[in-house]
């Protein structure tokens, strides 16, 4: 198929032109198109229950819409707006948050809570994730990838995309529902095809996919990198190959999303043959928003005109407590009044009748001219007990480090804050299979993130008296996620521990025999 491969990348190319010819003829700020996108969600909800009672047609009417709309609707957080909303979409209500009735519920990955929220899923915003996809197919005319790229096929590992049915409604990982709704044309390249795709049992998936990982010649991965890296091990051990390009030579993209890559970068490299690309991607429950759209970039471009209006709260201590609630004065800003380098809770409204939604994520604006960003933690994942403002990115970027100094292959880690000797201490446990002396880690890992976090390194002499880390194997993390239900799909382990999920861990670790 060398043909198509050249006719697929030229194609690609022409369309990338002519979208970029597009968007210099409108010359709009990112402030305009947001905007723009604002206007047009009010008028689609402008007559459903939430449009009426907030009052969208006279917010509509405001020389200042954004202002307005502040103004006239509040924040919510998942149980804010499930109570008061959701629940009635859920009961199968008509018009409650967006026009229509609402099929679909996506499961979000749950790391923040004990349970899955519930994520309505509409026709529009179905629509709006296709249309982000294909910007993001798009994109890798920037990439420069051979032909031969399209040619091959597409590995996407994710949910199960036999859905639950719930009475009048489905609901699943949005990963499964995505895939269960693909183009007829694209199975062609897809894998693990449709009768794997709906298998529920990850295990029993990743282990048929390593069996019959010889048959198909793969070219793009796409998925989260803790169950990809699992997966590759599999493959490799169960055909033993020395790396995964002895299996699938022509390996040249992986896409992965849902957390930072740079942990597992260096396992990743240990299963790999030879270099490839990586492009990350921000597709969330509740949307597409935002993706990688050069090589090298500052971070992912978001999607501004895609069912999607961002507000921005700045995540600090006058918006935010220790444990990461939102204060009831915090207000949000759109992205013509925020700025690069600071650290902001993120807001969606979305086509899906998310309003003003806390979506739990905070992220930091890398460059405000190509309206790049990149995530730096959850609200719920930062380490604040005594002043440090340790962030999850912090955290990456320290265990990056540790990593490469001890060489040693760190899939998962987790921190909590303790009391000890009458203050504080961060307890962290890091996973890896090598010998290494924790003392050593903890010496590195600790001088790493006085280098990254000045408050941190304030109150290292101060409040915070110690650090104190735990060795783990890496099937320690694994099997909590399985003893959870958590396993594959969206899932990923909790970067910082609090309150009851704290409790269940120290639990899990002494019933496994490692407290």
């Amino acid at each position: 198929m060398p043909l198509l491969g050249q006719l697929i990348k030229r194609t690609i190319a022409l369309n990338s032109l002519i979208q970029q010819g597009k968007e210099k003829l409108v010359v709009q700020t990112p402030a305009d198109r947001q905007r723009r996108q604002l206007k047009s969600l009010l008028r689609r909800a402008a007559y459903t229950r939430f449009g009426l009672h907030y009052r969208f047609s006279d917010i509509l009417r405001s020389d200042q819409l954004q202002e307005a709309f502040r103004s006239h609707v509040p924040v919510f957080d998942y149980n804010k707006i499930f109570t008061e909303w959701w629940q009635s979409v859920l009961a199968g209500e008509s018009n409650v948050c967006w026009p229509g009735t609402v099929r679909y519920f996506a499961l979000s990955s749950g790391t923040s809570e004990a349970s899955s929220k519930r994520i309505p899923l509409t026709p529009e915003m179905i629509r709006a994730i296709k249309r982000g996809s294909i910007k993001q197919i798009l994109s890798s005319a920037s990439y420069n990838l051979p032909a031969s790229v399209y040619e091959k096929k597409i590995l996407m590992i994710g949910g199960s995309t036999s859905l639950s049915r719930r009475g009048h409604y489905y609901e699943g990982d949005l990963s499964g529902i995505s895939a269960s709704k693909i183009p007829l044309w694209f199975h062609v390249f897809y894998k693990p095809g449709r009768k794997l795709a709906r298998e529920r049992n990850w295990d029993r998936k990743l282990n048929e996919i390593a069996r019959r990982a010889p048959e198909w010649d793969v070219s793009i991965i796409v998925g989260i990198p803790a169950w990809i890296q699992i997966l590759l091990e599999r493959i490799i051990a169960l055909q033993g190959a020395r790396h995964i390009h002895d299996v699938w030579p022509n390996l040249d993209v992986y896409v992965h999303s849902g957390v930072s890559f740079e942990p597992y970068r260096k396992g990743f490299e240990r299963l790999l043959g030879r270099p490839i690309i990586t492009q990350n991607s921000y597709l969330a429950s509740e949307g597409f928003i935002a993706f990688d759209t050069h090589p090298n970039p500052s971070g992912m471009e978001m999607l501004l005109a895609n069912g999607i209006y961002f507000e921005f709260i700045p995540f600090d201590e006058q918006n935010f407590d220790a444990e990461g609630n939102l204060q009831p004065y915090a207000r949000a800003l759109h992205i013509g009044e925020v700025v690069e380098g600071k650290d902001y809770a993120l807001l969606l409204s979305t086509c899906a009748g998310a309003w003003r939604y806390l979506i739990g994520d905070v992220i930091q604006f890398t460059d405000l001219s190509r309206s790049e960003i990149k995530i730096t933690g959850r609200t719920r994942h930062f380490l604040n007990l005594t002043g440090e403002h340790l962030s999850v990115d912090n955290m990456n970027r320290a265990i990056e480090t540790v990593g490469r100094t001890f060489g040693i292959d760190i899939r998962e880690f987790t921190v909590a804050g303790v009391p000890y000797e009458g203050l504080f201490a961060h307890q962290w446990w890091i996973g890896t299979d090598k010998a290494v002396d924790p003392e050593q880690v903890k010496k590195v890992l600790d001088e790493q993130l006085c280098v990254l976090n000045d408050d941190y390194a304030t109150e290292r002499s101060a409040a915070l008296k110690d650090v104190l880390v735990t060795m783990l194997p890496n099937k320690v993390f694994v099997g909590w996620m399985a003893s959870k239900g958590k396993m594959g799909g969206q899932h990923k382990f909790p970067r910082v521990l609090r309150n009851k999920q704290l409790d269940d861990w120290q639990q899990y670790l002494r019933e496994q025999g490692y407290s």
